[in-house]
């Protein structure tokens, strides 16, 4: 009983202290100064973690996010300009200087508009599909879960619309052609910044493409509806000769963990696991195990978990949605997400033969080592806002 009490008070302390902390969080400035004189003041509203970090390498390389937001402030620090970074959930936040250049990835920019000099330039930076469809494409999705198997499943993506692209100037899209459409209804500029990675490996020179060809990775994040991982199970458990292994945090999602237990913990093809760290040797063995990521998610803003497997020398297995540039000498773009499809699209690939698999893995990989690393996004940032600062900055 002693025993119990204290591990209880141990769980609450830690959930007040990360209240606590997080309210910290929501109330914090950081501000920089570039050498010598300034141009004006930026202010980016957006990830806040990795400026609170002791040192850039404690830095999580769970997202993409953590990287890109250290680096838009070192460009902008090499433009000349000191910045302010708060995050994107501060809502109270109200500005006391003039700042010449403000970017927000959700609510921020339509709450400050007002309190905006006119001249200020104001980048929705998107690192989402516009959220009115990415709600809409989870609702279907659990709409059709619900159909086809009795059960409701809680929305875990759900986020409340933003109007940040109404009110933006311009916007800044990590994801391709299917991100840059949810935003074209405003009839703003839209410059593209291809997401970047956490981890790059060496292409897997010795992968045995004949002992893989039937063994399939499922790697993503919170919101297992909304990424297709229910499609996957029930694809999977009707074939009992392709394995599947499934990295995420499966555990966190108690109704759909409850709902496919038998799937993720009963069926023998179907590998469970949680998180894995992306630069761990266990996830490279993983990876190495396997042909292909198969991602069949409903709206995504950049890829960046298809990403981080292409890197890892697997052939992309995805939706349009998924928002990565697919082509069909290195991967497959589903074309339904149905049950039905993955099962013939994943047979279809383990029958080619072994060569081809690992000219398509290599072509994969070849693809996101050109234009999905740190270094790409760094000359794309700082290039599109040196076009957008050149274009924007003229008004009086």
């Amino acid at each position: 009983m002693i025993a119990k009490f204290f591990y209880r008070l141990w769980h609450y302390c830690n959930f007040v202290f990360s209240k606590i902390k997080g309210r910290i969080a929501r109330l914090t400035v950081v501000s920089f100064k570039p050498e010598g004189t300034a141009k004006g003041n930026v202010l980016i509203s957006y990830n806040l973690d990795p400026f609170l970090a002791k040192s850039t390498e404690t830095i999580c390389n769970k997202h993409t996010h953590h990287w890109e937001s250290l680096e838009m402030v070192k460009i902008f620090l090499d433009l000349g300009y000191c910045i302010d970074v708060i995050t994107l959930f501060n809502d109270v936040f109200v500005p006391k200087k003039h700042y010449s250049i403000v970017i927000d990835c959700r609510h921020n920019l339509e709450r400050l508009a007002p309190l905006l000099d006119r001249d200020c330039i104001r980048i929705l930076y998107a690192d989402t599909a516009h959220i009115v469809f990415h709600n809409a494409a989870e609702c279907n999705r659990l709409y059709a879960l619900q159909q086809r198997r009795g059960i409701t499943i809680r929305n875990n993506r759900f986020e409340l619309p933003n109007k940040g692209i109404e009110y933006a100037d311009c916007t800044i899209v990590l994801g391709n052609e299917f991100t840059i459409n949810t935003f074209k209804y405003a009839r703003k500029p839209i410059y593209r910044v291809p997401i970047s990675t956490t981890e790059v490996y060496p292409f897997p020179e010795e992968k045995d493409f004949t002992a893989c060809s039937k063994r399939f990775l499922w790697f993503g994040s919170n919101g297992l509806v909304h990424k297709g991982l229910d499609l996957t199970l029930e694809a999977f458990a009707e074939m009992p000769d392709y394995h599947l292994t499934i990295v995420g945090p499966v555990s966190r999602e108690v109704d759909f963990e409850k709902a496919f237990y038998k799937e993720l913990y009963h069926t023998a093809n179907i590998h469970t696991y949680g998180w894995i760290d992306v630069s761990s040797p266990e996830f490279v063995e993983l990876a190495n195990s396997c042909l292909g990521i198969i991602y069949p998610s409903c709206s995504e803003g950049g890829g960046g978990c298809v990403v981080i497997c292409m890197h890892a020398g697997l052939i992309p297995i995805v939706t349009y949605e998924t928002s990565v540039d697919v082509r069909d000498d290195y991967g497959v773009i589903l074309k339904e997400a149905s049950v039905v499809e993955i099962k013939k699209e994943i047979q279809k690939i383990s029958s080619l033969p072994p060569a081809e698999l690992k000219a398509m893995a290599r072509r994969s990989w070849e693809f996101v080592r050109a234009n999905h690393t740190r270094e790409n996004f760094s000359q794309k940032y700082r290039s599109v806002i040196t076009e957008i600062i050149d274009t924007f900055g003229q008004r009086t």
